[in-house]
């Protein structure tokens, strides 16, 4: 096995992932061939010759993957930036509806998110099965560096996905009531997030954090 297989192998083991979203497998990125395979490696010059002999950016693996998406999931940067500049779709989504945003948000991977953000993927895009937001993601991880990231780039800070949810209901529900999500829930408030907005109980951030005992919570939510 060669040191390039290796590095991919050990860097999915690192990462997270949260609902439905899926990393490329070992035995897919084995298994890539032309563009899949140059964004798996981040062999940028190989991206350039392929595009230029015709290879299409929207080539889709058997999870809907771009190869712009891949090169997300396995922090390939470069590759990334050599995909869009070639003429790649910056806010392709895969199967699952994810985006290269919402994948770097939900591994906490600021630079691959940031990436993703100047090269034009939309911090605003509706996305995973349930209709949520980057941002709703970032905020059930506790991924508050994220969190303010994706604030400073524009992402809704009230939007409902279809469990009823917003990234500050989220922060508190699915979140441990520990710094993490304490601090993300003081980045949204201190952006304008509503918190007046209620689940489906017709329970506020407030009272949800109440009811947990998250102390912290409760005083920034105006407790």
């Amino acid at each position: 096995m060669n040191k390039a297989v290796v590095a991919v192998l050990a860097l999915l083991v690192s990462m997270t992932s949260a609902g439905a979203q899926v990393p490329p497998s070992p035995s897919e990125i084995a298994a890539y061939r032309g563009l899949h395979a140059a964004a798996a490696s981040g062999n940028s010059a190989e991206i350039g010759t392929l595009m230029k002999a015709g290879a299409g950016a929207e080539t889709r693996d058997a999870g809907g993957r771009t190869p712009f998406l891949v090169a997300a999931h396995l922090r390939q940067r470069d590759a990334m930036k050599a995909l869009v500049a070639a003429g790649a779709y910056a806010n392709a989504a895969d199967d699952q509806r994810y985006d290269a945003v919402t994948i770097a948000s939900v591994a906490g991977d600021v630079e691959t998110l940031e990436t993703a953000l100047a090269l034009g993927n939309r911090a605003t895009n509706v996305t995973s099965t349930y209709d949520g937001t980057a941002l709703i993601a970032a905020a059930h991880l506790g991924h508050d560096e994220v969190v303010r990231v994706l604030i400073k780039a524009g992402a809704p800070l009230d939007h409902v996905n279809n469990l009823g949810w917003t990234a500050l209901i989220e922060a508190v529900v699915l979140g441990d009531g520990g710094n993490r999500h304490t601090e993300t829930v003081r980045a949204l408030v201190s952006a304008g997030a509503d918190t007046s907005i209620a689940d489906r109980s017709g329970q506020t951030p407030l009272d949800l954090a109440r009811a947990r005992g998250y102390a912290g919570m409760v005083k920034l939510l105006g407790g």
